[in-house]
């Protein structure tokens, strides 16, 4: 992560239209600083700084890692199971699928969202992480009158304070699932 601080002395300006068209891929986190000039007018004898500003773009790829475990359902696309960067581990919707078979555990909802829970354990505790530094999650229903017994089976793994989470109702998940859950760990 880039950082500046304001000094007495004179800064060229960035030209940062320049920057993006020089750096087509900018991954990480940029961290901008202004310093006015009226900061500086505490004593007479220093200079007025010109204000000015620091960005950071960074292409470096190892500042993102795939997390992998076979413990858990494989992906099913070009995605990772998860991806640690900047102190997160952010894991992809986890199916109710058996890790060895790559078959839903059964074909209701309580069944896969246990699975689904169970997968994704096994995700977090490759990534580093466990189901209580989880701060976000994101549940995907194929049927919204399922809330409730997602709920009974979801509270079970998730210490006090339970995370952030936003749940849908969606038109359809993959391989015809009934739940799909996606989460945000701190590391």
């Amino acid at each position: 992560m880039a950082w500046c601080a304001a000094r007495t002395f004179n800064v060229p300006a960035i030209d940062v239209g320049a920057l993006r068209t020089r750096a087509p891929l900018a991954v990480g986190v940029g961290f901008a600083s202004v310093a006015g000039s009226n900061i500086w007018r505490s004593s007479s004898s220093m200079k007025r700084s010109t204000p000015f500003a620091c960005l950071g773009i960074s292409t470096d790829t190892r500042i993102k890692e795939a997390v992998k475990t076979d413990k858990a359902p494989a992906a099913l696309g070009p995605y990772s199971q998860a991806i640690k960067a900047n102190n997160f581990l952010y894991v992809s919707g986890v199916l109710g699928l058996i890790p060895e078979t790559g078959k839903f555990v059964s074909d209701n909802v309580e069944d896969q969202t246990e699975q689904v829970l169970k997968n994704m354990g096994e995700i977090l505790k490759a990534g580093g992480a466990g189901y209580s530094s989880v701060v976000k999650t994101t549940i995907m229903l194929a049927d919204l009158k399922d809330f409730k017994k997602v709920n009974e089976i979801y509270a079970k793994y998730f210490p006090s304070p339970a995370p952030a989470r936003s749940t849908y109702q969606v038109a359809a998940l993959p391989l015809d699932a009934k739940i799909e859950i996606e989460c945000i760990a701190s590391l």
